[in-house]
């Protein structure tokens, strides 16, 4: 997650105990999670439209009154209650006798949620995450009933069912998110502070946000619309009285409203939505690879003339990515013609077009382009294969600043290295300071390549090392996987 100093990330909940801020997970009690496995289907239920938002036209047409008025009857205030027993007790204390046992304890949390059918209420996950009892109450102070239909804690998105007669709800239109461009206006409605509905104004302030830390799947929508806690899972609406976005996270310095919230999609949200009330569960597609953003040193070291892509880091054994074709070192340009030129995209993409599902990549490969088909897996549990690394004792070697060693089969079995892990050599220490360290190498780092050509040893790497000329391309394992790193000038 990026540093950003003296700000927190804070999940858009209340709670009767207090704001949530967050750093990793919600402080608010709340939702069950049938499933943890995740992303969108092929057969999908499509959420319903309503016709009384036409009225707006497709490039809006009404005041930011008449909008309010017709979108705000479609957001609803979400009330989650956790329950758990008080302290007791044990077996046998001299005092249980006079105090029995203690009274069950509830904690209450608070968000908001949008009506996207007519009886389907969509909002965050961590506003009903691990709740025992969930209801929503609508603007005109209607109270209703719902049970948890699924979860995606990757998205943070939750879909509620409404039970015992959902009458009178009116759906809200889900808009394309793809459309929205910067400094489009946009309202924020939800419950914040629990204080009752609210409607706030602001634009569209960037688009694409991700590596927030705040889940693992995030191309958020930025505004400067009011958000505050209390109103995750509310809407983000266009002026057409469309939705474009869940409302789900601020960045602040005080827990509460300074100009930077985050909203996820509706295009995210929607393929999330359809498959949790299809399945119960999402499932993502998986490609099988480890990769990386190619920067301007990247691009130097593999002599591609463009950072634009994703560079392919390692394939998987029997993985997709294999069976396709893909190799190391190819730099992914485009998934069925969408340009890609961030991780978080790609992975996005991958995702989002499911499992068994055919993608066609456009790759650059030695200078060339090339257009590669993939059939899609499902993605694992855990598609990671993390290996644990020590740092191993230190030794000079050919680069100032960094020490390298042999890799022995007793370094091997200490660094925990598979068999599919060949010869190289071991970093043993980086001088701080030094190119080496700049580039971000690690000790306990195996260095395979240089170059494009193995290093089986370290004389082997020294050999290779004098006839750089420029940048240094070194292919490193680091915990069970392989990145490129540009080291030099």
């Amino acid at each position: 997650m990026p540093k950003i100093p003296l700000f927190v990330l804070i999940l858009a909940t209340s709670t009767a105990l207090s704001a949530c801020a967050r750093s990793g997970k919600p402080a608010e009690p709340t939702g069950q999670t049938p499933d943890k496995s995740t992303a969108p289907a092929s057969d999908a239920v499509p959420i319903l439209p309503h016709p009384v938002l036409t009225t707006l036209g497709p490039n809006g047409g009404g005041t930011v009154a008449d909008i309010a008025e017709l979108v705000t009857p479609s957001v609803v205030s979400v009330h989650s209650t956790k329950v758990s027993s008080g302290p007791q007790l044990p077996p046998g204390h001299p005092f249980r006798q006079f105090f029995g046992p203690m009274p069950e304890q509830r904690q209450q949390g608070l968000g908001s949620g949008v009506i996207v059918a007519e009886d389907l209420v969509v909002t965050n996950n961590h506003v009903v995450e691990d709740a025992d009892e969930i209801k929503i109450t609508t603007k005109d102070d209607r109270e209703f009933d719902v049970e948890l239909v699924g979860t995606d804690p990757k998205t943070d998105l939750a879909v509620l069912h409404v039970t015992g007669g959902a009458s009178g709800l009116r759906p809200l239109p889900m808009g394309d998110s793809s459309k929205l461009r910067l400094g489009d206006a946009v309202l924020a409605i939800g419950n914040p502070f629990g204080i009752g509905q609210t409607v706030t104004m602001g634009i569209v302030s960037a688009k694409g946000r991700a590596d927030l830390g705040i889940v693992d799947y995030e191309d958020f929508i930025q505004t400067d619309a009011a958000i505050n806690p209390g109103n995750s899972g509310g809407a983000l609406v266009n002026m057409s009285g469309e939705l474009i976005g869940i409302n789900t996270a601020i960045v602040s310095r005080s827990g509460g409203y300074q100009g930077i919230g985050f909203a996820i999609p509706t295009n995210m949200a929607r393929p999330i939505v359809e498959s949790l009330v299809s399945n119960g569960r999402v499932v993502r597609g998986w490609l099988g690879v480890h990769i990386q953003d190619l920067d301007a040193d990247l691009a130097e070291a593999l002599g591609v003339k463009t950072t634009s892509g994703v560079l392919i880091a390692d394939v998987g054994k029997d993985t997709p990515a294999e069976h396709a074709g893909l190799q190391r070192g190819d730099v992914v340009l485009e998934v069925d013609g969408q340009q890609v030129t961030t991780t978080g995209q790609l992975r996005n993409f991958i995702a989002a077009a499911g499992a068994k599902k055919r993608v066609e990549l456009t790759l650059l490969r030695d200078g060339k382009r090339k257009k590669l088909p993939v059939a899609l897996g499902a993605m694992p549990d855990d598609p990671s294969d993390g290996v644990k690394s020590s740092s191993p004792a230190t030794q000079s070697g050919p680069l100032d600043g960094l020490a390298l060693q042999e890799l022995t089969p007793e370094l091997r079995s200490k660094l925990n290295l598979s068999s599919e892990v060949g010869d190289g050599v071991v970093v043993a220490g980086v001088e701080p300071g030094s190119p080496a360290a700049r580039a971000g190498l690690r000790p306990g780092d195996v260095i395979l390549e240089l170059d494009r050509q193995p290093v089986t040893s370290v004389k082997r790497f020294g050999q290779l090392w004098n006839k750089v000329k420029g940048k240094a391309l070194l292919l490193v394992h680091r915990r069970g996987a392989t990145t490129f790193i540009a080291v030099g000038p």
